[in-house]
Order: C-alpha cells, then structure tokens, then sequence
C-alpha cells in the first residue's frame, strides 16, 4: 500500500505544535496550524487566529531557526479549533499536539474522528499517555489509522520521531 503525505493539520501550537508545522513545511508539505481563541472578549479588532499564529512568529523568530528558509512560513496557515476545524477533512495526517492531559487530547480526537477523512492517519504526540487511553471510545476506522508519534524538540534538529 502507498500512502502518499501532502496536507497535514497541526492541533496545537505550542513550542512543539509549531515546531512540527516548521519542520513539515521544511519538507515541502502544506501544513493547517489550529489553536484555541484568544483568551478575553473577542472584537472585530481582535485577530481570532492569533493564539496559533503569534506562535508561529515566534518559533520563525528563536533561535535555533525552526525553518530552512524563512519563506517556507507561507506553507504554514494558522487558524482556530471554532472556525477552522472542518478544514482538517482534507488533511493526509492530523497530528494532535495539545496539552499533555489525557480529557483535553480525548475532547480534541472525539472531535478529529466527526471531521477527518475516512482513511486520513490520526496521530497524538505524546510522551506519557498510552494510546489505548487515548482511543477509547473511537470507532475501528479511527482506531486502525490512529498511532503515537513523539517528536523531540527542536524538530528540525533533533531528527528523531518514535
């Protein structure tokens, strides 16, 4: 079986969500980066997606360099888990890099499982939970594309993933 990786969801956008994404985006892929709103009342002046994509500043701007080249960042699209999660349904590989809390990554698969594409790879970057405790409750579609990847940071330069 060939599977073939072009689209890839970020949820999260943490030290490690974002330095996944910068690390995707390195090899080519196109990569949707999710976050949560912005804490506070929300107004038209207020950037909805700016939780992801003031990480996504940030990682381009620390050193060690996250990106290759600075203008690989426009492979990157930052976005929301309220306005932005449907769009995961054309994604090859959703990586959920949430907070390392086994309700918040429950909360986060249940609702990858209502909108991903029958077929497309699930993946939760843990370090400490157990995969059994993470897909329960998910159907045999979810659980037979679904693994743990664990990826050490900085990605770019720490080129291990277990």
């Amino acid at each position: 079986m060939q599977y073939r990786i072009k689209k890839v969801a970020v949820l999260g956008s943490g030290i490690m969500g974002s330095g996944i994404a910068c690390q995707l985006a390195n090899i080519g892929l196109e990569v949707l980066m999710l976050d949560i709103l912005p804490q506070g009342t929300i107004d038209k002046k207020t950037n909805r997606n700016s939780v992801a994509q003031n990480s996504l500043d940030k990682a381009i701007k620390s050193k060690p360099a996250p990106l290759y080249k600075k203008q690989y960042a426009n492979r990157i699209t930052a976005g929301n888990f309220e306005d932005d999660f449907e769009k995961i349904n054309d994604a090859d590989w959703i990586i959920e890099v949430v907070v390392e809390r086994l309700d918040i990554k429950q909360q986060i698969l249940e609702k990858v499982e209502n909108h991903r594409r029958p077929g497309s790879v699930v993946s939760s970057n843990t370090s400490s939970i157990p995969i059994s405790q993470l897909s329960e409750g998910r159907t045999e579609e979810f659980k037979k594309h679904f693994c743990g990847t664990h990826f050490f940071n900085p990605p770019r330069y720490l080129r291990l993933l277990e």
